[in-house]
């Protein structure tokens, strides 16, 4: 690309018609990169970086009047050499930029040099001359796009539609826009950029010979220039880079008159619309790469040198348990030891007749006993043995079903009792954890029709209802019920109250209520018939939790029940009688000597029952033998954890105070009160990790509140601070 301005040939005079009758101007660019002239439309509204005066438009035309101005105004020069910085160009553009120079050599005056000239990029054109020169076609030479605009005279000033880019094209033309009433280019309805209130279909123009397009291409590149003044732009403080070409912008708007419409911008029919997808895909690979280079730099943190140094793991800390380990290999108590334990605890008047028991389970070795093989009361001290007969005879998973079976006449239901006390007549009020309700039983029933009449079958069980001694005060005094095969909360008036006054008549209770709760009359005793259909069935928490539940509270109702199950698991009769022959049946086949053991009852509420303490260590020391070599003790291992803890659950919560606090769970026992009998048996774990099992059992008419059960817990506490070695 030559240096020096060009000006037409005769070639590119022919190609345009009444181009030679006006003067024509071109302006030179210094490459292909770089356009010389533009008509841009960002920063009109800007304000100039300096004080200079505005500066005339580059392009100049003749007029009668005399020769247009050269680009300078108020003596300064309208054009510099290429090395000097000019106030007025690009908005945002860096300082330092060249300046286009002047559009045509003035008379005298020598030629601009172009080498230097930077993008003109948005340029702000005003149009502001005293009079308006004639439109004066200029030429643009270039291989490449030209950017360019369409400027509308408003007064003295201009508006800028648009920018866009000229195809590719030799020459772009200024000519004189037609005047009069000749249609002009302006005034054609626009194509591509319909305003925002009316949107018209694009134009389709019909395809056109190269040369005639070419025509058609200089035509739509004609602006018409009425008034021009350069309004120099500010200049920003560094130099764009040299292929950076700002982006096209679109509906600037700026005063104008004399259109009723925007004028078509559009240089070419082919020109491709823009879009977004461009910068959309640039976006997504920044995106990308920002992404790449976060995965890079966490690599390098997480599996770099860096992650592999590490330092050597701190030193376990010590752990000096409070609790340990109840073990074989703690030293061995000596009965010289637990005796001199003992001595002190043993002296209390308030023991009365004290028998008792202490043994080393791990080796069987007795180290204390006191009339362990003479028969003494033992309470409810004895529910030891009914919870170890049922636990090496009943499933500990079985469940005790109470089931509602269609009677013999319609609408007529039969409560079948299956030996279930702990059924909650009153949801969230029961002392049995894991009970049935009632409002399941009934509301299975209801499912299957309407009920008019209500029986319930106790035929589970057989004999009398209380045990042998039993008093009918003790029904009232909350401490049993009559035994039956049905009830509800063990016979309870208050189901939450676990000493509370119980039902002499259980089962009519229950079955009363669950008639009412259907709708029907007051149940009435009856039979269920052979192979009747079941309407309903409700099931008991597993055996191994009722023994549980048994222990912690000292239930007697629970204890009966369990015991009958024990009888029709061992073929006996499910009566107190059946229920004690199958409880030492059971014992007996396992090895344990019943001798000098005669009981009535499975609860231990009978003041005629007598075992020696020495049945009661020895079932216990099955139980806690450090091993499972023994059956036996596999079996009975539940047995342990049934136990009341001292000062924490059960009958033992609110003990284990004052002298005997050092016991406070540490010690777990069964305890057995009757009128002048109290005992206590159970296991402790002593300082030294050993578990030693004890049984204590006290005839003494003194006060038991204050005075025989403290002095009991006081014995098993000793044999906690033992460390009898």
């Amino acid at each position: 690309m030559p240096d020096e301005p060009q000006w037409p040939t005769e070639d590119d005079d022919t190609e345009s018609s009444g181009a030679s009758s006006a003067a024509t101007v071109q302006v030179s660019r210094t490459s292909v990169d770089q356009p010389t002239m533009r008509l841009p439309v960002a920063a009109v509204l800007s304000a100039p970086s300096t004080q200079e005066p505005p500066r005339s438009s580059p392009v100049r035309g003749k007029s009668e009047g005399g020769a247009a101005e050269s680009g300078a105004r108020n003596g300064e020069p309208g054009f510099r050499n290429g090395s000097e910085k000019r106030s007025g160009g690009l908005s945002g553009e860096k300082t330092g930029g060249k300046s286009h120079g002047p559009v045509a050599p003035e008379a005298g005056q020598p030629r601009a040099e172009s080498g230097n000239a930077a993008e003109s990029g948005n340029r702000t054109v005003e149009l502001n001359t005293p009079e308006p020169p004639r439109a004066t076609p200029v030429r643009v030479q270039g291989g490449r796009r030209q950017p360019a605009a369409v400027v509308e005279p408003e007064g003295d000033r201009t508006r800028v539609v648009r920018q866009t880019d000229v195809a590719n094209a030799k020459t772009a033309r200024v000519d004189q826009l037609p005047m009069g009433g000749e249609q002009s280019w302006f005034e054609q309805p626009k194509q591509d950029l319909p305003r925002p209130d009316q949107r018209p279909e694009p134009r389709q123009q019909p395809p056109r010979p190269d040369q005639q397009q070419r025509r058609e291409q200089g035509a739509a590149a004609t602006m018409r220039v009425d008034q021009l003044q350069r309004q120099d732009q500010p200049r920003s403080d560094q130099q764009r880079p040299p292929q950076q070409r700002p982006e096209p912008q679109q509906h600037e708007d700026l005063p104008v008159t004399g259109y009723d419409q925007e004028p078509e911008d559009r240089l070419s029919a082919e020109e491709p619309k823009k879009n977004r997808k461009p910068l959309l895909v640039g976006l997504a690979v920044l995106v990308v790469a920002a992404l790449a280079g976060a995965t890079l730099y966490a690599v390098a943190r997480l599996d770099g040198s860096a992650a592999i140094e590490t330092r050597p793991p701190a030193a376990p800390a010590a752990v000096q348990p409070l609790v340990k380990e109840a073990t074989a290999g703690a030293p061995a108590p000596t009965a010289a030891g637990v005796r001199q334990a003992l001595a002190g605890p043993l002296g209390n008047a308030a023991l009365g007749t004290l028998t008792g028991s202490v043994v080393d389970p791990a080796n069987g070795t007795p180290l204390w006993q006191a009339g362990d093989t003479t028969p003494a009361t033992p309470a409810s001290s004895l529910k030891i043995l009914t919870a170890a007969a049922a636990l090496l005879s009943l499933d500990k998973t079985a469940q005790l079903s109470t089931k509602v079976v269609q009677g013999a006449e319609p609408g007529t239901v039969v409560i079948v009792g299956g030996g279930d006390p702990t059924i909650s007549g009153v949801p969230g009020r029961s002392v049995y954890p894991g009970a049935a309700t009632l409002d399941d039983l009934v509301n299975q029933v209801k499912q299957k029709g309407p009920v008019t009449k209500v029986e319930f079958d106790l035929s589970r069980y057989t004999g009398e209802a209380l045990g042998p001694q039993w008093e009918q005060a003790d029904i009232a005094g909350g401490s049993v019920a009559p035994i039956v095969p049905f009830m509800l909360d063990g016979g309870r008036v208050d189901q939450a109250n676990i000493n509370g006054a119980r039902t002499g008549s259980p089962g009519q209770a229950a079955a009363d209520a669950f008639a009412q709760r259907l709708g029907a009359p007051a149940a009435t005793a009856g039979t269920a018939p052979a192979g009747a259909q079941v309407l309903g069935e409700i099931k008991s928490a597993p055996v191994e939790q009722l023994v549980d539940n048994m222990m912690q509270i000292s239930d007697n109702v629970l204890t009966e029940a369990i015991a009958r199950e024990i009888a029709i698991k061992t073929g006996n009769e499910p009566s107190f009688a059946g229920g004690v022959k199958a409880v030492r049946d059971v014992l007996g086949k396992h090895g344990f000597d019943l001798t000098g053991a005669s009981f009535v009852d499975g609860s231990g509420l009978s003041a005629s029952n007598k075992i020696p303490a020495k049945l009661l260590t020895d079932v216990l020391a099955v139980a806690a033998e450090p091993t499972l070599d023994d059956q036996r003790t596999a079996m009975l291992r539940p047995l342990l954890t049934s136990l009341p803890v001292a000062g924490g659950s059960g009958t033992l919560a609110g003990r284990y105070t004052g002298a005997a606090a050092q016991g406070k769970g540490w010690v777990r026992a069964k305890t057995g009160t009757l009128t002048a009998v109290n005992a206590l048996a159970g296991v402790v774990v002593d300082v030294d990790g050993r578990v030693l099992v004890f049984a204590f059992m006290s005839g003494s008419d003194r006060n038991p509140e204050t005075e025989v059960r403290p002095a009991l817990d006081a014995l098993a506490a000793a044999l906690r601070g033992c460390g009898c070695s």
